[in-house]
Parts: C-alpha cells; structure tokens; sequence
C-alpha cells in the first residue's frame, strides 16, 4: 500500500524515514529536509564521512532515528544532482535513490520517503522508484518480504496531479513485479501452457474492461501455418502457444500491436548452448512477460489507444523430434527460412508473431526479445538496442528517454542482408557472426513489410545476474515494460 501525506516526517508512525543527500565537494548536504532534527542534520553534515556517507548513487546508510518517531533514519545517495523531477534525468536519480532505500529495507513494515517531491512529477519518479525497488521473488522459499506500507511526503498531497500521478505508479509498478516474476519462475513451473494460463490469470486479476485472451494450441499452430513455433517447439514434450491478449477501448484513437519472444527455456535445441550459464536461460521469455503486462496495465489505465499483445511461446530443447540444422520451415504467410542453428530460434517465433499482428493492420509493431548475445557484446548489461522504421525507432527512444530506461539506437545496415541468404529457402536464420544483433533485426524485418515498426533487443538488460543495484533486483528486471507503457500513454494522447 502507498499513500502521500503531508505530515511532518518526524511524526510519523512508521519504522524509517528516507531522506536524500547530494554531494558537494567534499561535503554532504541533506536535501528537502529542513524538519530535520538538529542533531540528525549535524551527523550528516559533519559526521557524514566518519559515518561512510559520501551522497553517491545507490549508496545507503542508516542512522538511529534521533528526534523521530521512527527508529531509524535513512540516507540516500543523490549524486550531485540538479535533482529536478521535471527533467528525465532529475525524474531517474529520484527513482533510483528512492528505488535503492527501497530495496535496502525488506523485513521492515512500513517506510516513509521524504525526498524533495515539491511537485506531481517528483511524486511520479519517488512512488515509481520505491514500489520498483519494494520488490522480492518468495515463491519458493521465504525471505524478508518487502516493506508493507509506504508513505510519500509531499506538500502536494493534496493536488488531483499527484494522486493520478501515484495511482499510475501502482499500476506501473505491478507490471514490473509481474514481468519479474514470470521471469523468475522455474522453466518446470512455466513452460508455454502454464505461460498462456498465467495470461489469463493476469487478466482476469486485473478487473479491466476491454481485454480479451485467446490461445492457439499446437494443432492450431499446425493449421494456421505458424511454422516458426511449431518448429522451435517440436523438440519439446511441452508444446509451443500463440497467445493474443487484445484490449479494445471504445473509442480508440489507434491501434498499436506489441509482440513478444516467449522462449520459456532455451537449451539452443540441437546445436546445444554450453552448460555453463545455461540456467539464466528460464529468462529468455522475458519480451513476452513484458507484452502481456504492458498490455494489462494499458487496460487498467483505460487508454485510449488499442493494444495487441501476441507472445509467441515455446521451449527449445534437443531430442529425437527437435528440428535440425538444415531443416527448412514455413513461416506464416509463406516465407521459407532454412534452419542453419537450433540456436537462433528466436527470430523464428518471432517471425510468426509478426505475421499474425502486421495481418491486423496496426498503426505500429513493436517487438521486444532476448534476441542476441551480440546485444549484450555491443552494449553491455545495462543498454537495450533499438532497431527499425526511422520514425518507430526514435519514438521508442524519446518514450525510453522519459520513462528511465536506457534504449540505444541501431542501424538496419542493407550489405548485412546478404548473409541471410539460402540456397534452398527463402531465407537462413543466421548470418555472419559479426554484427549479429543488426542482423537479427535485419531478418524480423522481412516480415513487417511495410507497416512502421521498432525492435527491441534487450537480451542482457532483461535479466541481472550480478549485483542488484537503484531499484533493479537480482533476476528479472521487467525492462521495457516502462518503455512500453510510455509510449502507449505518448500514442494515447
């Protein structure tokens, strides 16, 4: 539960109150934070090095909450700042102090966050930040749950701007939390079916109007052509799942299509991925988790805009019945591709996926996938990649930009188109080893045709294996669901 309140900080009834440090040259200066109790302010301002409180990002401290009715003082680190809400930047070092106290406080009850949130866009970044980093995975065993009861402090707690503001936070951030942990769970628990029930038992949770479920199996797979999934899914005892999960406002003021890769465990099929790291491949369905949620939380605001979420699911595994190298399968409307690596499977149901909402005739495509090792070589863990139609491509980024997520812009080189050729299908499902990632996007861009489109290859920032850091836990992260959602919300209106 979140709340605002206008209450002076040292009154409240909770366990701790966060408030936020800038750096100033050698000195720490509390920000927003003249209720401070004298002998709290003089410990951070004079003691503040003694005590390791430097005003970092994403640094910590706690100090014993002298003068408040709470027991514990809470420090975050704003960087140097200008910690200005209403610049993306100032919007992201609130998320991420806010995100990283958050994060730091599980097995307490309640929390009050007394950052500078003078204003509805301050109490956006510090509820979105908060409720990011209010987050843990107890499915299968138990551990500090996260902290039960937030209070935002604000002198606009009354203003109708930053209760709106607060209820999309909520709705934001249980799309995060419910990407995380689909992502999370075990491939034994979600393989494509459990995938599709999970969808609609999202919807169904969710309470909103316009939304709509519906599942192809794998003989209806089979029927309608989508030779992609049933090909990557042949291999496994688990069968591959269309799923479309469509939200039609009444009047809609467009209509943009979403597509997901659901690979809910990739093993690379027959041309096997080594053993080692291959247990963070339960991730590689995280495109699709992030579709399904983005387009729940789309309903729950009532944009709108119509949204068309598809998650293309299946497990890639090797066995007597998995496809091989050089095995050539159908795509959906007809394209041929030849199978030169088990590995590449994503593309394939991917390709499928775009055949099915490009045939709808949407305003837009987005996609977004773990699509390539090479996204992770060129950017590194933290940087998605975005690639497609010059116009898509740059909205996805301008919506990234604001929403606090990092989506760097890539070509679509036309020499790379080369490298797909086949001499027995319309297409190979790898190219040259160099330039991977543009590539991928090269081949899904054969089956958009003309229809704008944007891709979102987020194959490391999807998944956190080293140390949790702002608001982003250890495991899934729920990247692009903001990015998603922003760009819905800039569509909308």
């Amino acid at each position: 539960m979140i709340s605002l309140t206008s209450t002076d900080p040292t009154q409240l009834d909770v366990d701790a109150v966060v408030v936020g440090v800038l750096t100033q040259g050698t000195s720490v200066v509390p920000v927003g934070a003249d209720w401070l109790p004298a002998e709290l302010a003089r410990q951070i301002t004079q003691d503040g090095a003694r005590l390791g409180i430097t005003g970092a990002v994403d640094e910590v401290r706690r100090l014993p909450g002298t003068g408040l009715r709470a027991a514990t003082l809470v420090v975050t680190g704003l960087g140097d700042g200008p910690v200005d809400a209403s610049t993306p930047a100032g919007a992201e070092l609130l998320r991420r102090a806010s995100g990283a106290a958050l994060r730091e406080l599980t097995g307490l009850d309640a929390v009050a966050v007394a950052l500078p949130a003078p204003d509805a866009d301050a109490v956006a970044a510090i509820a979105e930040g908060s409720l990011l980093g209010a987050y843990a995975f107890v499915r299968y065993h138990a551990q500090d749950a996260p902290v039960s009861r937030l209070e935002v402090v604000t002198d606009a707690a009354d203003d109708p701007a930053a209760t709106a503001a607060l209820a999309r936070a909520e709705v934001l951030a249980a799309a995060v939390h419910g990407t995380r942990d689909l992502v999370n769970t075990a491939p034994n628990d979600l393989y494509p079916a459990a995938f599709a029930d999970a969808a609609k038992a999202a919807v169904k949770a969710s309470g909103a109007k316009g939304l709509k479920v519906t599942v192809l199996d794998e003989k209806a797979l089979a029927a309608g052509g989508y030779g992609g999934l049933v090909g990557v899914g042949q291999g496994s005892a688990r069968p591959p799942r269309l799923v479309k999960v469509a939200y039609a406002p009444a009047k809609a003021s467009g209509h943009v299509a979403l597509v997901g890769k659901g690979i809910t465990f990739d093993s690379g099929g027959i041309s096997i991925k080594p053993a080692a790291g291959m247990e963070a491949m339960k991730s590689d369905m995280a495109g699709a988790a992030a579709v399904l949620h983005t387009v729940v939380a789309a309903a729950r605001l009532g944009l709108p805009v119509a949204v068309t979420g598809w998650l293309c699911l299946a497990e890639n595994m090797p066995s007597g019945t998995a496809q091989r190298p050089s095995d050539v399968v159908t795509i959906r409307g007809g394209t041929t591709v030849e199978v030169l690596n088990t590995d590449a499977e994503g593309r394939l149901v991917m390709a499928d996926g775009l055949v099915a909402a490009v045939e709808e005739k949407p305003d837009l495509v987005v996609d977004i996938a773990t699509l390539t090792g090479a996204q992770v070589v060129a950017l590194g863990h933290r940087v998605s990649a975005v690639m497609g139609t010059d116009d898509a491509r740059g909205e996805v980024v301008d919506a990234a930009h604001r929403a606090g997520e990092q989506f760097w812009p890539m070509p679509l080189p036309t020499d790379l188109r080369a490298g797909l050729k086949s001499k027995v299908a319309d297409l190979a499902n790898i190219g040259d080893r160099f330039g991977g990632m543009l590539t991928a996007g090269i081949f899904l861009q054969e089956f958009v045709g003309s229809t704008p489109w944007a891709h979102l290859d987020i194959a490391g920032p999807s998944f956190n294996e080293r140390t949790a850091f702002g608001y982003t836990p250890v495991g899934g992260t729920g990247v692009g669901v903001r990015t998603l959602l922003g760009l819905l919300e800039s569509r909308a209106s």
